[in-house]
């Protein structure tokens, strides 16, 4: 007896196709850190290692039509969404096959074909655009929902609370997805709200609210499979709050001296990668050794896309003024 339940288009392909998902967005993201340090990647970032089950569990649900919005730690967005990593990595190096030819950079990344409406170097930016977007599915009856991904910090915006307030009037199809990853730059949660659960805000707008495992892919897909459908239904759109922990430090330069070494093992020791691996091997879907194989693939085609990278070319001075306004 199958003991995973999952949405209806999500098969064992599928999962097993997620596992090594997540996997590519866990080794982009080292990557990305490796040649930070070294000084190879210029600019700054912001990683999501530990928060990739949000990620993907949040875009397996949508169908190639939907769109996304991301932000400043949105690399596992992107991938998520099927972006191409060797696009992604040399954006990050500058160069131009990236995605934004060079010019971007780590918090800028886009594919409008594949859905991706942007990651966004403003808290909260991207809210109020997936409303629009939203607005444009509705107006023009093109059938599309709209997912939009924004941290614990940006629920505190006055663009989201805007935002939210005009979803919910004008029923748009879009879908709010808060990862709560504990922490606002160093500020802790508990010291930023007065309130438990970001989703309980849901209810000043009358739309539904849910709070869900951000390190559970399964626990994601379910409740982001709901919210997905009950926008496509023309009922408006859902708050949910993933509640998940970022590895890393808020960007390069955070050494996370405001938090200890205990939670950060706490929650290490939810790692989602390793708890999807171990139900679906419960599960019979795979086996241990099928498990490290996909994560060996993972890897080598992050340090494919690392090569690529290297060897494409610089932006060229005469470029300088191309592509400053669509």
């Amino acid at each position: 007896m199958r003991n995973l339940k999952v949405p209806e288009m999500i098969t064992d392909e599928k999962l097993i196709e997620l596992y090594k998902q997540m996997w590519q967005i866990r080794f982009f993201e080292e990557k990305v850190d490796e040649f930070f340090a070294k000084g190879m990647i210029h600019g700054t970032t912001h990683l999501a290692v530990g928060q990739e089950a949000s990620a993907a569990g949040a875009c397996a649900v949508l169908e190639d039509r939907d769109k996304i919005t991301s932000t400043h730690r949105g690399h596992g967005h992107c991938i998520a969404k099927g972006a191409e990593v060797n696009g992604m990595m040399a954006e990050l190096f500058g160069r131009t096959t990236g995605y934004c030819k060079g010019k971007g950079g780590s918090m800028h990344i886009a594919d409008v074909e594949k859905g991706n409406l942007g990651a966004n170097g403003i808290v909260g930016g991207g809210i109020p655009l997936a409303v629009g977007a939203a607005l444009t599915s509705k107006m023009k009856e093109e059938d599309y929902v709209v997912l939009c991904f924004f941290g614990d910090g940006a629920s505190n915006e006055g663009s989201f609370h805007e935002a939210v307030n005009l979803a919910s009037i004008w029923d748009l199809p879009v879908v709010f997805i808060c990862e709560n990853n504990q922490y606002g730059m160093s500020g802790p949660v508990k010291e930023m709200l007065n309130m438990e659960n970001i989703a309980d805000r849901a209810g000043a707008y009358g739309i539904p609210g849910n709070v869900v495992d951000g390190n559970d892919i399964i626990a994601v897909m379910n409740s982001v499979d709901e919210a997905v459908k009950h926008a496509r239904g023309g009922n408006g759109p859902t708050l949910i709050e993933a509640k998940t922990y970022r590895w890393k430090g808020h960007s390069k330069s955070d050494a996370k001296k405001y938090r200890t070494r205990e939670e950060e093992k706490e929650w290490r020791a939810k790692d989602p990668i390793i708890r999807l691996r171990d139900q679906l091997m419960e599960e019979a879907i795979f086996t241990q050794e099928d498990a490290e194989k996909l994560r060996e693939e993972a890897k080598k085609e992050i340090e494919a896309s690392v090569e690529f990278a290297k060897q494409s070319p610089e932006p060229t001075l005469d470029t300088l003024m191309e592509d400053v306004y669509a």
